[in-house]
């Protein structure tokens, strides 16, 4: 296959799909809004599955690289009730089906292995129209275009492909993570260290309330308050003054134990709002020459620990899918939406009620899924 790939979005799903066909001699550009590799934090850790991640790695001809990023020890899970009372406190297994590693280290690792110049830093994309034929024109914010006979778009949430292939668009899934970070935790934050343990910790009850905290690198601590309120309660608090607004999240959790409460209101950085957004259950679209969608662009869902996995898998099926149909583009898309549309479904489909989430869930959140 001689066909130039345009690839929307430099995240984990565009940077597999890109890898894999530069492993099978295909060309590829990958083009980012993001101005550098380092233009903004990455998120925190992420475990990859053995029966969907790892599959994608192993596409990649990654997985000695990927060996190297793991954090050992880290698949550890504990979960406590809002007294700080144990109820779950698992070790890591030792059996790698779902190790941990930094995001941003997933995605340098993707980003090392592609040939210099292939991601094109600082390229927004401003809109996507069809020419015809399977042709599309992509304009950026700078009025530079580029014209591309097979476009997919990697490029998240508010991806600006889609709308070439579907008319549907993010609505707010009912609750909003608050995102705090603890730094040098077990010498600076002693109590919320102990509480969180050596991997991943999940604290809660049966109403609108969880935290979450995980432990990367070099003692950091980092903690997701979970709250199922609409935006307009977040919108009540002043996230321009940090204390401020960690002492009202920390409010939302009145009567819970301290150590848990100090995972927000002793926050080393400003708590972040993270609303989450879904995309409709069982979206799709008919085919449309030239164009396709890998990961949250195609099937944004709550969290429930599979999103980069999925993007991952994604973005390795339709390359292999691309090796596999040379000179037949559209067999090749139609081939990987078929098999991406009913896996993606059945995703949403164990994603439980956003509106009222229970510790359970929040454990499967976290990465924890079955």
């Amino acid at each position: 296959m001689t066909t130039h790939v345009t690839i929307i979005g430099a995240g984990l799903g565009g940077l597999t799909l890109a890898r894999v066909l530069h492993v099978h001699g295909i060309p590829a550009t990958v083009y980012e809004a993001e101005v550098s590799p380092t233009a903004r934090s990455q998120g925190g850790m992420l475990d990859i599955h053995d029966y969907n991640g790892q599959l994608a790695v192993r596409a990649a001809g990654l997985m000695d690289e990927f060996r190297s990023i793991v954090l050992e020890g880290r698949q550890a899970v504990r979960g406590l009730d809002r007294e700080g009372n144990v109820l779950v406190d698992e070790p890591d297994d030792g059996t790698g089906g779902r190790p941990e590693v930094q995001r941003g280290e997933l995605r340098q690792m993707l980003l090392d292995s592609l040939p210099g110049g292939t991601v094109r830093w600082g390229h927004k994309v401003s809109g996507v129209r069809g020419l015809g034929d399977g042709r599309h024109e992509v304009t950026f914010a700078d009025d530079s275009t580029v014209v591309t006979s097979l476009l997919v778009g990697a490029d998240g949430a508010w991806s600006r492909v889609r709308p070439v292939l579907s008319a549907a668009s993010p609505v707010y899934a009912g609750t909003s993570f608050v995102e705090t970070y603890l730094f040098d935790a077990d010498t600076r934050h002693p109590a919320a260290a102990k509480a969180v343990g050596g991997g991943s910790m999940f604290a809660g009850d049966q109403g609108k309330r969880q935290i979450g905290a995980q432990r990367e690198k070099g003692g950091t601590l980092h903690v997701y308050a979970m709250l199922s309120e609409p935006l307009d309660w977040f919108g009540g608090i002043d996230f321009a003054d940090p204390a401020a607004a960690a002492a009202q999240i920390a409010q939302a959790f009145d009567g819970w134990a301290p150590e848990l409460t100090a995972l927000i209101t002793d926050s080393d950085t400003a708590p972040v709002l993270r609303p989450l957004y879904t995309l409709p259950a069982g979206h799709r679209w008919d085919r449309v020459p030239g164009v396709t969608l890998v990961g949250d662009a195609a099937h944004l869902i709550p969290p429930n620990g599979e999103g980069a996995n999925l993007a991952m898998l994604d973005g390795a099926e339709l390359g292999e899918a691309l090796v596999a149909h040379p000179g037949d583009v559209e067999t090749a898309l139609s081939a990987y939406e078929q098999a991406m549309f009913p896996r993606s479904a059945a995703q949403l489909a164990t994603a439980e009620d956003p509106d009222n989430p229970t510790l359970e869930d929040v454990i499967k959140l976290f990465a924890r899924d079955e």
